[in-house]
């Protein structure tokens, strides 16, 4: 019988400097023991190989061209049987939070309840891939906004070729999916999660449960993580004093809403606003 680690191994592939990755995946894997990922969310696309790749327990037969999507949380290992060609992007939470496209991080979210796409017309896809490639190794001046950019089309793409596909394997987490679809309905956003459990017909403890299987995070973090976002965007890109942002995010007291920023992003929205018009 073989002999279990005492704990999950667990792999970080990208330096702690870097917010994203991408890169052509190594010719040389065949064999992984089953790791779970550091903290980032792994696409991973092959156009050629042969084998097996194992998700959570769930066995899959390597059928190029393919895309896998593997969450920090998740267990894989790889047991290929011929040379692999392909590309991997990686994508940590401080690019999530960096990025301020709303649009973006709804693709992000819905490409992370997809495990496995077998895919047909791959011309745009691998277009894409080898243009993150690209960018991600020039890193030069405005860089961000490009991957930012790239990474959004090809989730677009991805999210099309996943609605309009049988061989799709999802997760079910429409309780999540229906929770971001709330925040992002336009309406004054509401600090309480029992807020939205109620339009949602659910209690707040079942919320946190479908938040927590979704990405690992409680109700209250997705919520704040929104409301936040939402502060910097109007902080950023108008000139509304905070007051006016605190009255507009439904915070009734200005100092409350300081506070509250100030927790999630470890700055004051003035120094925010002060810093990020500094920047080059």
């Amino acid at each position: 019988m073989q002999q279990l680690e005492p704990n999950i191994p667990i792999k970080d592939k990208i330096s702690p400097d870097r917010h994203i990755k991408a890169e052509a995946f190594r010719k040389d894997i065949r064999k992984t023991e089953p790791h779970k990922h550091k903290q980032y969310f792994e696409i991973i696309y092959l156009t050629k190989g042969t084998g097996v790749h194992w998700i959570d327990g769930v066995r899959y037969e390597l059928r190029p061209p393919v895309l896998y999507f593997i969450t920090q949380n998740q267990v894989h290992n790889w047991e290929l049987e011929s040379e692999p060609d392909g590309y991997v992007v990686i994508i940590k939470k401080s690019f999530v939070l960096r990025s301020l496209d709303l649009e973006l991080k709804m693709l992000l979210h819905q490409a992370s309840n997809i495990t496995c796409i077998n895919i047909t017309d791959n011309a745009t896809i691998q277009c894409l891939f080898g243009l993150l490639v690209e960018e991600s190794i020039i890193g030069a001046q405005f860089s961000f906004p490009v991957i930012e950019g790239l990474l959004k089309a090809l989730l677009a793409k991805i999210q099309r070729i996943s609605d309009s596909s049988d061989n799709s394997t999802l997760r079910k987490t429409n309780m999540y999916e229906s929770f971001l679809e709330k925040l992002h309905q336009g309406n004054p956003v509401k600090s309480k999660v029992a807020y939205y459990a109620g339009l949602l017909n659910t209690s707040p403890q079942n919320l946190n449960a479908a938040c927590r299987k979704a990405v690992d995070l409680p109700a209250t973090a997705v919520l704040s993580d929104f409301i936040i976002n939402e502060a910097k965007r109007l902080l950023l890109y108008t000139d509304k004093t905070v007051s006016e942002i605190s009255f507009s995010l439904n915070f009734n007291d200005p100092s409350h809403f300081v506070k509250y920023f100030k927790r999630f992003a470890d700055q004051t929205p003035q120094s925010f606003r002060l810093n990020s018009s500094q920047m080059p």
